[in-house]
């Protein structure tokens, strides 16, 4: 189970390798995502509070990333968190997620992005509701749900 101080090692460190890689230019994520999910995932943007139907979603499934579908957390590890985002535990696999130090907007933070095509997904939080403590504060149009 990862907990803050294995996030902070690998923003700090270096993120695990991931089991392959998939790059495009701009253009070619452009011509292939809508512009919201484009927005959010390859320009850093964020979606509304609470305007994400996949907040209130509990069905049993996994949630992949929109740009490449490299699965990256399983509905188990959702959690209510009120935030206004989908929150998460955990991810599947250590590896699927890539760790950032962020200081943008005044703030300290740890954005979270897809490890295999590095789309933005969100950040993650010292302060879960779970055992491992963290919060993974997900855009819902980063993701793409996938039914068990």
């Amino acid at each position: 189970m990862l907990k803050w101080k294995d996030v902070l090692k690998f923003a700090r460190e270096g993120n695990p390798e991931p089991s392959h890689k998939i790059v495009k230019s701009p253009r070619e994520w452009r011509d292939i995502l809508d512009e919201d999910v484009f927005t959010i995932t390859r320009l850093s943007a964020t979606e509304r509070p609470f305007s994400s139907e996949m907040c209130e979603a509990f069905t049993p499934g996994r949630y992949a990333c929109a740009c490449c579908k490299q699965e990256l957390f399983d509905s188990g590890q959702k959690f209510e968190s009120s935030s206004g985002w989908p929150s998460f535990d955990q991810p599947l696999t250590p590896d699927a997620i890539a760790y950032i130090e962020d200081g943008s907007h005044g703030m300290q933070r740890i954005e979270v992005k897809c490890n295999v095509c590095d789309a933005h997904l969100g950040h993650v939080f010292p302060d879960g509701k779970t055992d491992s403590g963290l919060r993974y504060c997900i855009n819902g149009k980063a993701t793409i749900f996938i039914s068990a």
